[in-house]
């Protein structure tokens, strides 16, 4: 893969933003940003003429080995913080819907 940067007008971009692609004039010179494998995303020249690691492993695209990976620190709150409980969230029947629980963000 090849991160790139294309110059667009502002109509192109939203519809490159909306569909996820767009297409370029004939003849558009484009500069490659970053040149990489799209499987294990590794640099280009680190991995010329090899296999693609994701094939063998893919642990390091999630961070490294789970059992063996540091946990996360929880924050601890000033000593002046209290708790406040919130209100019921209605998760099921119409009330939700109309809430917007089920419903995707537009």
């Amino acid at each position: 893969m090849v991160a790139a940067e294309v110059e667009v007008t502002p109509k192109i971009a939203k519809t490159a933003d909306y569909r996820g692609s767009f297409k370029a004039t004939e003849g558009q010179r484009i500069d490659a940003l970053e040149v990489y494998c799209k499987g294990c995303r590794r640099p280009y020249d680190e991995v010329t003429g090899q296999d693609c690691s994701a094939k063998i492993d893919n642990r390091h695209l999630i961070g490294g080995d789970q059992s063996t990976r540091a946990k996360r620190k929880i924050p601890v709150p000033p000593p002046s913080a209290r708790a406040v409980p919130g209100g019921r969230i209605q998760r099921r029947g119409i009330e939700a819907y109309v809430g917007g629980v089920s419903r995707p963000p537009r």
